[in-house]
């Protein structure tokens, strides 16, 4: 489990990224670089990290489901995603 801060730092990114989106694409496409540097460093997209969500964990993301492999695996064993099945051969 990653900690509340983590997750809540990359909430705040994701909202940021979707609130310049617009204005960086303007700028980006009138060539303005300089105004694009006076924008937040974290209304960047490059700046986001996938990561679950529901345990917060950053690596082993699974782009397809949204969750780690771990979280895919737990809930993949009891059911919960459909059309997913264990293998045996």
């Amino acid at each position: 489990m990653a900690k509340e801060s983590m997750k809540a730092r990359e909430r705040k990114r994701q909202a940021m990224v979707a609130k310049y989106a617009d204005k960086r694409a303007a700028l980006k496409a009138a060539g303005d670089w300089d105004a694009l540097q006076k924008l937040p460093k974290n209304s960047s997209k490059v700046r986001l990290h996938n990561r679950c969500e529901i345990t917060g964990r950053p690596k082993g993301y699974i782009r397809q489901f949204g969750i780690s492999r771990v979280t895919f695996r737990e809930m993949a064993n009891q059911g919960l995603i459909p059309g997913v099945i264990k293998a045996s051969w």
